[in-house]
Protein backbone atom coordinates (compact mmCIF):
# COMPACT_ATOMS: atom_id res chain seq x y z
CA UNK A 1 0.00 0.00 0.00
CA UNK A 2 1.18 3.41 -0.81
CA UNK A 3 -0.16 6.55 1.42
CA UNK A 4 -1.22 8.76 -1.13
CA UNK A 5 -0.10 12.84 -0.19
CA UNK A 6 -1.76 14.10 -3.22
CA UNK A 7 -4.91 13.45 -2.06
CA UNK A 8 -4.73 15.85 0.93
CA UNK A 9 -2.59 18.46 -0.80
CA UNK A 10 -2.56 18.75 -4.41
CA UNK A 11 0.13 21.37 -4.08
CA UNK A 12 2.70 19.17 -2.19
CA UNK A 13 5.77 18.75 -4.65
CA UNK A 14 8.25 16.24 -2.58
CA UNK A 15 7.92 14.17 0.18
CA UNK A 16 10.93 11.33 2.00
CA UNK A 17 9.61 7.91 1.37
CA UNK A 18 10.82 4.50 1.50
CA UNK A 19 11.09 1.70 -1.75
CA UNK A 20 8.78 -0.94 -0.43
CA UNK A 21 8.95 -2.81 -3.90
CA UNK A 22 10.59 -2.73 -7.13
CA UNK A 23 10.61 -5.07 -10.01
CA UNK A 24 10.48 -5.14 -13.65
CA UNK A 25 7.10 -3.13 -13.84
CA UNK A 26 9.00 -0.06 -11.36
CA UNK A 27 8.84 0.97 -8.39
CA UNK A 28 7.08 1.32 -4.94
CA UNK A 29 7.05 3.66 -1.80
CA UNK A 30 5.68 3.69 1.18
CA UNK A 31 4.67 7.28 0.41
CA UNK A 32 4.42 9.17 -2.29
CA UNK A 33 3.50 12.92 -3.97
CA UNK A 34 3.15 11.40 -7.97
CA UNK A 35 -0.63 10.85 -8.75
CA UNK A 36 -0.78 7.58 -10.93
CA UNK A 37 -2.73 7.81 -14.51
CA UNK A 38 -6.41 7.39 -13.66
CA UNK A 39 -9.78 9.32 -14.51
CA UNK A 40 -8.46 10.81 -17.92
CA UNK A 41 -5.46 12.62 -15.74
CA UNK A 42 -1.98 11.71 -16.81
CA UNK A 43 0.38 10.11 -14.31
CA UNK A 44 3.16 12.48 -12.82
CA UNK A 45 7.14 12.71 -13.96
CA UNK A 46 9.90 13.56 -11.36
CA UNK A 47 12.57 12.38 -9.66
CA UNK A 48 13.74 9.85 -7.04
CA UNK A 49 16.62 11.45 -5.13
CA UNK A 50 18.64 8.73 -2.79
CA UNK A 51 21.12 9.74 0.54
CA UNK A 52 24.14 9.87 -2.01
CA UNK A 53 22.25 12.33 -4.07
CA UNK A 54 22.09 10.20 -7.16
CA UNK A 55 18.95 11.04 -8.94
CA UNK A 56 16.60 8.24 -10.53
CA UNK A 57 14.12 10.04 -13.24
CA UNK A 58 10.53 8.83 -13.20
CA UNK A 59 9.19 9.08 -16.65
CA UNK A 60 5.27 8.33 -15.63
CA UNK A 61 3.33 6.96 -12.69
CA UNK A 62 0.44 4.04 -12.80
CA UNK A 63 -1.51 2.03 -10.34
CA UNK A 64 -0.41 -0.88 -9.01
CA UNK A 65 -1.77 -4.46 -10.29
CA UNK A 66 -2.01 -7.71 -8.44
CA UNK A 67 -1.12 -10.94 -10.68
CA UNK A 68 -4.37 -11.38 -12.31
CA UNK A 69 -4.33 -7.82 -13.32
CA UNK A 70 -6.66 -6.19 -10.77
CA UNK A 71 -5.82 -3.03 -8.92
CA UNK A 72 -4.05 -2.59 -5.78
CA UNK A 73 -3.62 -0.14 -3.31
CA UNK A 74 0.23 0.64 -4.22
CA UNK A 75 1.39 3.38 -6.83
CA UNK A 76 4.40 2.48 -9.30
CA UNK A 77 7.07 4.95 -10.45
CA UNK A 78 8.29 4.05 -13.71
CA UNK A 79 11.71 5.21 -14.08
CA UNK A 80 12.67 6.16 -17.38
CA UNK A 81 15.10 4.45 -20.00
CA UNK A 82 18.84 4.18 -19.69
CA UNK A 83 19.08 4.06 -16.08
CA UNK A 84 19.76 0.82 -15.10
CA UNK A 85 23.22 1.13 -12.80
CA UNK A 86 21.10 3.43 -10.75
CA UNK A 87 18.13 0.82 -10.29
CA UNK A 88 21.16 -1.52 -9.12
CA UNK A 89 21.57 0.44 -6.24
CA UNK A 90 18.06 0.38 -4.83
CA UNK A 91 16.57 -2.40 -2.64
CA UNK A 92 13.60 -2.56 -0.27
CA UNK A 93 14.23 -0.11 2.50
CA UNK A 94 16.12 2.71 0.06
CA UNK A 95 15.76 6.11 1.97
CA UNK A 96 14.67 8.77 -0.83
CA UNK A 97 13.15 11.99 -1.33
CA UNK A 98 10.33 12.02 -3.92
CA UNK A 99 9.80 15.26 -6.36
CA UNK A 100 7.47 15.74 -9.03
CA UNK A 101 7.80 18.14 -12.21
CA UNK A 102 5.87 21.05 -10.73
CA UNK A 103 5.31 23.04 -13.75
CA UNK A 104 3.93 19.79 -15.64
CA UNK A 105 1.72 18.45 -12.66
CA UNK A 106 0.62 22.54 -12.10
CA UNK A 107 -0.19 22.47 -15.96
CA UNK A 108 -2.70 19.36 -15.34
CA UNK A 109 -4.02 20.99 -12.39
CA UNK A 110 -5.26 23.82 -14.29
CA UNK A 111 -6.63 21.67 -17.05
CA UNK A 112 -8.37 19.20 -15.09
CA UNK A 113 -10.01 22.26 -12.93
CA UNK A 114 -11.29 23.40 -16.63
CA UNK A 115 -12.76 20.22 -17.80
CA UNK A 116 -15.03 20.75 -14.52
CA UNK A 117 -16.22 24.37 -15.77
CA UNK A 118 -16.71 22.93 -19.14
CA UNK A 119 -19.18 19.92 -17.34
CA UNK A 120 -20.62 23.37 -16.44
CA UNK A 121 -21.36 25.10 -19.50
CA UNK A 122 -22.45 22.08 -21.09
CA UNK A 123 -24.46 20.12 -18.81
CA UNK A 124 -24.47 16.37 -20.70
CA UNK A 125 -22.90 13.46 -20.00
CA UNK A 126 -19.29 12.71 -20.69
CA UNK A 127 -17.82 9.43 -22.30
CA UNK A 128 -14.43 10.19 -22.45
CA UNK A 129 -11.97 12.48 -20.89
CA UNK A 130 -8.21 13.08 -21.41
CA UNK A 131 -5.96 15.12 -19.59
CA UNK A 132 -2.32 15.77 -20.10
CA UNK A 133 0.18 18.70 -19.82
CA UNK A 134 -0.23 20.08 -23.64
CA UNK A 135 -3.97 19.62 -23.82
CA UNK A 136 -7.57 18.36 -22.09
CA UNK A 137 -9.99 16.84 -24.77
CA UNK A 138 -13.39 15.81 -23.45
CA UNK A 139 -16.18 13.97 -25.10
CA UNK A 140 -19.81 15.01 -24.82
CA UNK A 141 -22.82 12.78 -25.09
CA UNK A 142 -24.82 14.92 -27.20
CA UNK A 143 -26.30 15.57 -30.70
CA UNK A 144 -26.59 19.69 -30.73
CA UNK A 145 -23.86 21.32 -32.41
CA UNK A 146 -20.93 23.65 -30.35
CA UNK A 147 -19.68 27.61 -30.53
CA UNK A 148 -16.08 27.13 -29.79
CA UNK A 149 -15.99 31.30 -29.15
CA UNK A 150 -19.24 30.79 -26.89
CA UNK A 151 -17.20 28.17 -24.83
CA UNK A 152 -14.32 30.00 -24.78
CA UNK A 153 -15.81 33.13 -23.54
CA UNK A 154 -17.79 31.09 -20.81
CA UNK A 155 -15.07 29.16 -19.74
CA UNK A 156 -12.56 32.89 -19.50
CA UNK A 157 -16.01 34.75 -17.32
CA UNK A 158 -15.81 31.73 -14.63
CA UNK A 159 -11.92 31.71 -14.59
CA UNK A 160 -12.45 35.41 -14.22
CA UNK A 161 -15.30 35.04 -11.39
CA UNK A 162 -12.26 32.95 -9.31
CA UNK A 163 -14.52 30.66 -7.78
CA UNK A 164 -12.82 28.38 -4.78
CA UNK A 165 -12.68 24.83 -5.09
CA UNK A 166 -13.27 22.30 -2.21
CA UNK A 167 -12.34 18.69 -1.67
CA UNK A 168 -14.75 17.20 -0.26
CA UNK A 169 -16.48 13.12 0.11
CA UNK A 170 -19.91 11.83 0.33
CA UNK A 171 -20.55 8.43 1.31
CA UNK A 172 -21.60 5.60 -1.27
CA UNK A 173 -25.24 5.97 0.07
CA UNK A 174 -25.47 9.83 -0.72
CA UNK A 175 -24.20 8.96 -3.76
CA UNK A 176 -26.69 6.54 -4.89
CA UNK A 177 -29.40 8.91 -3.83
CA UNK A 178 -27.62 11.52 -6.37
CA UNK A 179 -26.69 9.47 -9.33
CA UNK A 180 -27.20 12.95 -11.39
CA UNK A 181 -23.92 13.85 -9.54
CA UNK A 182 -21.95 11.47 -11.97
CA UNK A 183 -20.89 12.74 -14.94
CA UNK A 184 -18.82 10.53 -16.68
CA UNK A 185 -20.22 7.36 -18.71
CA UNK A 186 -16.81 5.56 -18.96
CA UNK A 187 -15.23 5.94 -15.12
CA UNK A 188 -17.04 4.79 -12.08
CA UNK A 189 -16.14 6.75 -8.95
CA UNK A 190 -14.42 4.20 -7.01
CA UNK A 191 -16.53 2.49 -4.29
CA UNK A 192 -15.58 -0.21 -1.22
CA UNK A 193 -14.26 2.13 1.00
CA UNK A 194 -17.96 3.35 2.30
CA UNK A 195 -17.07 7.06 1.48
CA UNK A 196 -16.56 9.09 -2.39
CA UNK A 197 -14.10 12.07 -3.17
CA UNK A 198 -15.43 14.79 -4.42
CA UNK A 199 -15.31 18.27 -5.98
CA UNK A 200 -16.69 21.28 -5.26
CA UNK A 201 -16.62 24.03 -7.51
CA UNK A 202 -18.39 27.48 -5.79
CA UNK A 203 -19.78 28.09 -2.49
CA UNK A 204 -22.85 28.03 -0.58
CA UNK A 205 -24.71 30.62 -2.83
CA UNK A 206 -22.99 29.80 -6.17
CA UNK A 207 -22.42 26.52 -6.93
CA UNK A 208 -20.55 25.73 -10.19
CA UNK A 209 -19.87 22.35 -10.43
CA UNK A 210 -19.85 19.02 -7.95
CA UNK A 211 -19.17 15.80 -8.61
CA UNK A 212 -16.88 12.84 -7.87
CA UNK A 213 -13.53 13.01 -8.93
CA UNK A 214 -10.01 11.82 -7.57
CA UNK A 215 -7.76 13.55 -9.51
CA UNK A 216 -6.06 17.14 -8.46
CA UNK A 217 -7.46 20.66 -9.24
CA UNK A 218 -6.33 24.32 -8.55
CA UNK A 219 -7.42 26.03 -5.02
CA UNK A 220 -9.39 28.79 -7.66
CA UNK A 221 -10.65 28.89 -11.14
CA UNK A 222 -8.80 32.33 -11.32
CA UNK A 223 -5.79 29.81 -11.26
CA UNK A 224 -6.44 28.39 -14.57
CA UNK A 225 -5.35 31.29 -16.80
CA UNK A 226 -6.11 32.02 -20.04
CA UNK A 227 -7.70 28.49 -21.37
CA UNK A 228 -9.82 28.15 -24.72
CA UNK A 229 -11.50 26.03 -26.90
CA UNK A 230 -8.66 24.87 -29.61
CA UNK A 231 -11.16 22.68 -31.60
CA UNK A 232 -14.60 20.66 -31.44
CA UNK A 233 -14.90 17.68 -33.13
CA UNK A 234 -17.72 15.60 -34.47
CA UNK A 235 -16.22 11.82 -33.45
CA UNK A 236 -19.69 10.31 -33.67
CA UNK A 237 -23.87 10.79 -34.38
CA UNK A 238 -24.11 11.25 -30.44
CA UNK A 239 -20.75 12.63 -29.36
CA UNK A 240 -19.00 16.19 -29.89
CA UNK A 241 -15.31 16.41 -28.57
CA UNK A 242 -13.99 19.68 -27.55
CA UNK A 243 -10.42 20.10 -27.04
CA UNK A 244 -9.09 22.92 -24.57
CA UNK A 245 -5.49 24.24 -24.88
CA UNK A 246 -3.66 27.25 -22.98
CA UNK A 247 -2.79 30.30 -24.00
CA UNK A 248 0.14 31.63 -22.13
Amino acid sequence: MTQDLFRQDAYRQHCDATVTGIDEHGIVLDRTVFYPLGGGQAGDAGTLTMADGSTLHIADTRKGKDAEGRPTAAIVHLPAPGQEALLAALAVGTPVSARIDWARRHRLMRFHTATHLLCHLVPVPVNGCSITPDYARMDLHMTDPLDKDLLTQGLARLVAEAHPLTVGAISDAELDANPALVKSMSVAPPRGSGTVRTIRIGNDTVLIDLQPCGGTHVANTAEIGRVVVTKIEKKSATTRRVVLGFVD
